[in-house]
């Protein structure tokens, strides 16, 4: 989960990601604000969750006077488009990997390092899926979380 720089080009991902997010904020016909973006990019700055304060903090830096508010607006739009997901362990965002699609994400993340990794194992979503329907439930949201060690940190 910690990349190796020689293996993962990160201002590549960073520009990816938000290329990206203007694509499919442009084709739902919603609007990526300055702040927004910025947000985005800060989510992206690393392949960590980041609390909300956390990016006040960084906003702040830039010289913006952001407050709470502006910063969970802009989560919220992020979220809504698909653009991060909530790690809800860790109360925390992660810019998302695959925002074009519609997917139920799982984590992997490390609890030495706080690296986190998206996966999207259909396996995962439709074996909840078809237990909560056996079981009669409605499933509003899944959040699958796995706590361990990257490889990198086992072998630290």
């Amino acid at each position: 989960m910690k990349r190796n720089a020689a293996q993962h080009d990160h201002r590549k991902c960073v520009h990816t990601a938000l290329s990206t997010a203007e694509a499919v904020c442009k084709a739902r016909g919603e609007k990526l604000t300055p702040v927004r973006k910025r947000v985005l990019e800060l989510v992206w700055a690393s392949h960590r969750p980041v609390g909300a304060y956390a990016l006040l903090d960084s906003l702040r830096a830039d010289g913006r006077s952001a407050a709470p508010p502006t910063v969970y607006r802009a989560l919220e739009f992020l979220l809504a488009q698909g653009l991060v997901h909530r790690v809800e362990s860790l109360n925390a965002y992660l810019g998302c990997a695959h925002p074009a699609a519609d997917h139920a994400a799982q984590f992997l993340i490390c609890r030495q390092c706080g690296t986190a990794a998206e996966l999207e194992e259909t396996d995962i979503a439709s074996a909840i899926d078809r237990h909560a329907k056996r079981a009669g439930f409605t499933v509003e949201r899944r959040t699958v979380e796995a706590m361990g060690l990257c490889a990198a940190c086992q072998t630290a």
